[in-house]
């Protein structure tokens, strides 16, 4: 099997980090729910995990950081902090649902800043118009559908300069390209711990620079008297038992990110995507949605065919053990920003467990798909 959908989950991953979420089920109780060493174990194993991801993504500390089931779930508590009904929130043309749906929910006015693929200065030029008076600023590190990097640090300075506080959805970033929170000065950060940061499912962090309202209520082992959660992060937003085999998990996922090194890690992605993208593209009746500059695009690339619909060329794919995505990737707007609404594409992720001979097999594979219709 050759896995490249490393956008919706890392498949593959450091071995310790199934063997530390093994451990973690029969070793590990509930933190700040005992004295006894299993619980303090957990406390320990908490903390290790946010003072990492702190050291990782430059947090104000390591009670910054919240642990969410995923990013959609990091996103929801942001975007619920942060905007009122009727509120103008500004987002790109390439956010997945885990932004816009929230935002609808809210009532929020969605201002959209469409601008073409890979072209980070219209990106910048759109939002330095649609910034100012907005309630909030919502944008993707890299596009889930296309790898589009955006120019997110340069937003974020428009919005520290207009007041406007900045939410980065890092779901695609987090573990390969640079996140840095004090440097961004963004009221959050939402990532997945699932993705780039090869941890397991059902985990993810909120990095959180500005004032949080918890989305559920109920027990954190703190102020056990009031009938409010406490003001005091992390707590005010961890209601409920921890997820500990998976934070344990996602502890060893960051470890092994550390010492693969962001930098090493995006190099690799890049030259993997490059790569394969080079060799679709002499194939005849595909249209591969490559980056002219090897810098606009993480490890991200969609392709369509005129012959075969992205679904029956993914289920072709997958017959001959290629594993890929099709359709729209819970990210319609940015298919409407490509153009390929209709269509949708076939989405290949990479990671960096993924070799290049695994990506001239699967290129192969591609051709003979698209030969045999």
């Amino acid at each position: 099997m050759i896995y490249l959908d490393c956008a919706a989950t890392s498949l593959q991953k450091p071995r310790g980090v199934a063997e530390a979420a093994a451990r973690a089920v029969g070793t590990l109780a509930s933190p700040g729910r005992g004295g006894h060493p299993p619980a303090r174990l957990a406390a320990e194993t908490a903390w290790k995990c946010r003072l990492l991801a702190a050291e990782l993504f430059n947090a104000p500390g390591p009670e910054d950081v919240v642990f969410t089931m995923n990013a959609t779930h990091g996103l929801n508590i942001a975007l619920g902090s942060l905007v009122s009904p009727g509120g103008r929130a500004v987002v790109s043309g390439w956010e997945h649902n885990a932004v816009i749906r929230p935002l609808h929910a809210l009532g929020a006015e969605i201002d959209v800043v469409r601008t073409p693929l890979f072209d980070a200065a219209a990106a910048l030029e759109g939002f330095k118009s649609r910034i100012p008076g907005a309630e909030c600023c919502v944008c993707t590190h890299v596009s889930n559908v296309f790898g589009f990097v955006l120019p997110v640090y340069e937003i974020a300075g428009i919005c520290r300069e207009n007041g406007v506080p900045f939410v980065l959805d890092a779901s695609q970033s987090a573990g390969a390209l640079d996140v840095d929170a004090k440097r961004l000065g963004a009221a959050f950060i939402a990532m997945p711990g699932h993705k780039g940061l090869l941890g397991p499912q059902g985990t993810g962090l909120l990095i959180c620079s500005a004032g949080a309202k918890p989305l559920m209520a109920g027990g954190t082992g703190s102020e056990s008297r009031s009938r409010l959660m406490p003001e005091y992060l992390p707590d005010r937003l961890e209601a409920g038992t921890h997820n500990m085999p998976g934070i344990a998990g996602l502890l060893a996922g960051m470890e092994y990110v550390k010492r693969l090194g962001l930098p090493a890690i995006a190099r690799r992605e890049r030259a993997l995507t490059r790569a394969l993208g080079e060799r679709l593209s002499a194939l005849p009746g595909l249209e591969v949605f490559l980056s002219e500059r090897p810098e606009a695009q993480a490890g991200v690339l969609s392709v369509r065919s005129g012959a075969m619909g992205c679904e029956e060329l993914a289920e072709a794919l997958a017959r001959r053990g290629v594993c890929t995505r099709a359709g729209l990737h819970c990210a319609p707007l940015a298919h409407e920003s490509a153009g390929t609404l209709e269509s949708g594409t076939v989405r290949f992720s990479v990671s960096p467990f993924n070799t290049p001979q695994e990506l001239k097999t699967a290129a192969g594979i591609l051709a003979r798909c698209l030969r045999a219709g």
